[in-house]
């Protein structure tokens, strides 16, 4: 009942949009002019501007960074139902999620988790509490995905050492009126709808409204998820030179309730591939809502000003029993009963203004100013304090039973966290050929944290809780710069070169420890060399990029003694190769692919020197053939290849490479109408998608077939 609520009002919302659509779409005399359908040529993505790269404008072949797009189209061409299945696409990106950190987690350049690769939202960081995202759910309305390779925290702030995941969601279309909707069902009774459109409304206004809902009973055991996105975008232009646009996307998800297969006498058991040894009364609960105001105004040729301001909430609630191992005898053991709920606000504001210049005899100047605000408030839930739940349980044929809470799922603590920044860029080219960039930031982090008083039952106040009681703050500081130089000998290729520095904070400064023995610790601190080319070829129909880098973190948390206390020191390192090529070839067809290969270590770090980090393939590939008869049919071939991987610090639980390889061909009735086939892992690779703990593996999804209708208006 509560997913058939969820959904109707998902329907409704976006039947008023369509309603609204609709007459004028009819009268439209151009709307078939945009073949919605078949795909034509591709857009050479190097020549468009990346806001992930630079606040300043520059194409990504200007930026002196690796900038990875995955469009929007190819993300539903391919039938990438999740956010991560889509970033994990792009060239040196792998997952890292799991349950307990919402399944939103990145691997890029050895380093993993939101720590060091940071998320946003159309240009917004999203705060993570006690290492979790869970938004945005969904990338129906997903118009692009930037990854920014490497150290961002100068343009966005503390935790993006490894890099920074944008999703762009669609926006408004001033131009024309237009309706896109597909339902799809497949293997595991999964089943989706989604529908969006947008247009026009008079001369100074247009919209955007986006819904989708999944479903699917799962490939484990009472492996039921489900999911639905909302998305609305209203925009106020009354000019070329000035636009307001109020945004707010919401997502409400129950994703599959399944922490992972436990190996066997330490090798996967195909045996047991379909159990889920979780309780039966299993829960886990995202659901999120984000409002932004957006304003863009180019006051001058040469001044512009840009401003956010935003509120997010994110309500979650975990409460599984998430251990499992073999416990021989054809017995598997579980613990592990916890129980946890989030309560979240985040709001705050971020703008800058640009002034560019002209010098004469082909120098110009391009220099931006910024700040960032933002205050992020959570409740924290849990019920640690329980009687510990252990039992074990038949490899094959058990009762799940239920959840053991003995003392209540209760506000524990809360926290606050205050971060304000300013920060500049600049880029002065010398001549058309050769442009010099740097940038800059400065930022405070204010962490508050208090744990909840009882009396009787009840909340009677509060009590600070950092620095084992002493403290109720702590305050962080960080300045990071990058300086880089890009040089182009014709105008579609370009060499650049680049040095930046970074910040990544010693865990989740939402949820910052409580213990006295991290309290006078500090941020951890890196830098990267970078140095590459990328271009254009064969008239703008092939592009390709080379990056070589070198990337260090230094002062990490270590414990040099068992159960002594934790240490600032310790080094780890990455050293590496990325490299893309997309081409469109002859006859309709078209190739891409891209690769990574790279080195990853421990330099010092409690005994585990020259150990790789745990969770960080070192090899990893994606390969694509399309072809399309530029009229009614297409298909395309998509590989996927992730390198083998430690489960631990140690390096003593390898996780094998895997290989998965989907078909999916598309037969157009009509302009606007198609039909969508995939076959999914067609060689039904059993592999680890994931890890929740070094023996406890979360599988992928077999070997599935997916139909889907789609149309276009």
């Amino acid at each position: 009942m509560r997913a058939i609520t969820r959904w109707t009002s998902g329907l409704s919302m976006l039947t008023l949009g369509v309603a609204l659509a609709a007459p004028v779409a009819a009268q439209d005399g151009n709307a078939a002019e945009k073949d919605i359908i078949v795909t034509g040529a591709r857009i050479p993505v190097l020549s468009e501007e990346s806001p992930t790269g630079s606040r300043l404008g520059l194409s990504i072949l200007e930026t002196p960074a690796t900038v990875n797009v995955v469009s929007g189209d190819d993300i539903r061409a391919r039938g990438d139902a999740g956010i991560v299945d889509a970033v994990s696409r792009a060239a040196g990106v792998t997952n890292a999620g799991n349950p307990g950190n919402g399944g939103l987690t990145f691997a890029v350049r050895g380093f993993s988790g939101q720590g060091s690769v940071l998320q946003l939202y159309d240009g917004v960081r999203l705060y993570p509490n006690n290492g979790s995202i869970t938004f945005p759910s969904d990338p129906w309305n997903v118009e692009r995905i930037d990854v920014l390779s490497g150290p961002a925290s100068l343009l966005f702030g503390q935790g993006a050492l490894g890099g920074v995941v944008n999703v762009i969601p669609k926006s408004p279309n001033r131009e024309r009126f237009e309706l896109q909707a597909e339902a799809g069902y497949g293997s595991q009774e999964t089943w989706h709808m989604a529908a969006g459109t947008g247009g026009p409304l008079g001369d100074m206004f247009a919209f955007r409204v986006d819904a989708s809902y999944r479903q699917s009973n799962g490939y484990v055991d009472r492996g039921e998820s489900d999911n639905l996105a909302l998305s609305t975008a209203l925009e106020f232009a009354p000019s070329d030179t000035f636009s307001l646009t109020l945004r707010n996307d919401f997502g409400d998800a129950n994703p599959m309730k399944y922490f992972g297969t436990p190996l066997i006498d330490g090798r996967l058991d195909t045996s047991i591939r379909e159990e889920n040894y979780n309780v039966g009364d299993a829960k886990m609960h995202y659901r999120d809502n984000r409002t932004a105001l957006k304003l863009d105004w180019q006051v001058s040729d040469a001044v512009s000003v840009t401003n956010t301001a935003y509120y997010i909430t994110s309500n979650r609630k975990w409460r599984n029993l998430e251990s499992y191992a073999d416990a021989g005898n054809g017995l598997i053991a579980r613990a592990d009963n916890y129980g946890i709920a989030h309560d979240v606000d985040q709001y705050g504001s971020q703008g800058n203004v640009t002034l560019s210049s002209e010098f004469g005899g082909g120098m110009s100047n391009d220099v931006l100013v910024g700040y960032d605000v933002n205050y992020f408030k959570l409740n924290y839930s849990h019920q640690f304090g329980s009687l510990p739940q252990q039992d074990e349980v038949p490899r094959i044929g058990f009762a799940p039973g239920r959840f053991l809470d003995t003392v209540g799922l209760l506000p524990r603590y809360h926290t606050d966290t205050f971060t304000w920044a300013i920060y500049a860029e600049d880029r002065l080219a010398l001549t058309d050929q050769i442009a010099l960039i740097g940038a800059i930031r400065h930022e405070e982090n204010k962490v508050g944290r208090w744990n909840w008083d009882y009396t009787d039952g009840r909340i009677t106040g509060d009590t600070p809780a950092l620095n084992g009681g002493a403290d109720a703050h702590k305050t962080f500081t960080a300045t990071t710069w990058r300086v880089g130089a890009v040089y182009q000998p014709v105008e579609n290729v370009s060499l650049y070169a680049q040095y930046a520095t970074a910040v990544d904070p010693l865990g989740t400064l939402t949820t910052y420890s409580d213990k006295a023995s991290q309290f006078e610790l500090s941020f951890a601190d890196g830098y990267q060399y970078e140095a590459g080319v990328k271009g254009l070829f064969m008239g703008g129909k092939g592009s390709f990029t080379l990056a070589g880098y070198r990337l260090v973190k230094k002062n990490l948390f270590t414990q040099e003694v068992t159960n002594g206390p934790i240490e600032q020191v310790g080094q780890r390192s990455s050293q590496g190769i990325e490299a893309t090529i997309d081409v469109a070839l002859p006859a309709g067809f078209g190739f891409s692919a891209n690769g990574t290969v790279l080195d990853a270590n421990f330099d010092e770090f409690g005994g585990n020197e020259g150990n790789t980090p745990s969770d960080i393939p070192e090899e990893a590939a994606n390969v694509e053939l399309r072809w399309s008869d530029g009229a009614a049919i297409s298909a395309r071939a998509n590989l996927r290849y992730v390198g083998s991987r430690w489960g631990d610090n140690a390096n003593t639980v390898k996780i094998p490479s895997y290989t998965v390889v989907d078909f999916g061909a598309s037969y157009a009735f009509s302009d606007n109408v198609a039909l969508d086939l995939r076959l999914l892992n067609a060689f039904d690779e059993d592999y680890a998608w994931s890890t929740y703990g070094p023996e406890q593996w979360i599988l992928g999804r077999p070997r599935s077939v997916d139909v889907t209708l789609r149309a276009g208006f």
